[in-house]
């Protein structure tokens, strides 16, 4: 059985009425194309505002209008939605958990994931330390659907192949990402692919494409991956949609003539 399902890549600014609206729009889009399962990208309420913004954003788990949104999104298009990561309240008052949660058809929510490893780099006059403003999550996360089981990560734990490892076998992971043009145009590609060869699955990863109002520059590429490594579909940079089939049939064929997860060792 072939199951649509689609990436939605985005350019979202500081404010974050408007990207709702984007997205919004971008679901409906994914919707008429078919698709059963939809994944917006990192932060996509909000990019490039000011550390006092992003925990001014914050919500309560459970309660808010970016939640009502995305709860209210899958709903009306009956779809699954995965819901890129939004800022929502931590143990630290002075933090937010980078979090991705994930909606029914029927709009019910029923995973969440925290972003488990944080970002920092340092290069010329680029600096980042998610660790400043973020508290990491502490578990993985997959769930069962009838399009299979999926996996979910988000953005820097792409770089971390244990935290795949520790979802057990899965059909398909959703990775959520607001890569930087400079470290994304080294390695983005090339560790999605691995991602899905070394764990024999399927890979949707919905970015962030673009030049952001602040001006900074996400690496965008949104694609979706077979498990033999083939890219089925991509976006470079802008707004928009990527659209591929995910065939069960595939994953059985693959993992059949190449049954490297059951000649598992470690």
């Amino acid at each position: 059985m072939n199951t649509r399902i689609a990436a939605v890549q985005m350019i979202s600014g500081p404010d974050v009425a408007p990207n709702l609206a984007t997205a919004g729009r971008l679901i409906a889009e994914a919707a008429a194309a078919g698709a059963q399962l939809v994944a917006l990208p990192e932060y996509f309420p909000l990019i490039g505002a000011t550390d006092a913004d992003r925990l001014a954003a914050r919500e309560v788990d459970g309660s808010g209008p970016i939640q009502d949104f995305l709860a209210a999104a899958a709903q009306k298009h009956g779809l699954w939605l995965v819901g890129g990561s939004i800022p929502l309240v931590a143990n630290d008052p002075a933090k937010l958990r980078n979090s991705c949660l994930v909606f029914d058809p029927q709009g019910k929510r029923v995973a969440r994931y925290d972003k488990i490893h944080l970002f920092g780099f340092r290069k010329g006059d680029e600096a980042y330390d998610e660790a400043a403003t973020i508290e990491r999550g502490d578990r993985v996360v997959a769930f069962d659907s009838p399009l299979g089981r999926i996996g979910i990560a988000i953005c820097y734990d792409l770089r971390f192949p244990e935290l795949f490892r520790a979802l057990g076998e899965v059909d398909l992971l959703v990775l959520p990402a607001a890569f930087t043009e400079t470290t994304g145009r080294a390695h983005w590609e090339m560790l999605l692919r691995a991602r899905a060869v070394e764990n024999q699955c399927y890979v949707l990863a919905s970015a962030q494409g673009g030049q952001h109002p602040n001006g900074r520059m996400t690496h965008g590429n949104s694609m979706v991956i077979d498990p033999w490594g083939e890219v089925l579909a991509r976006m470079d940079k802008g707004e928009g949609v990527v659209v591929a089939e995910l065939n069960r049939l595939r994953l059985v064929e693959v993992r059949t003539s190449l049954p490297a997860l059951k000649h598992r060792i470690l």
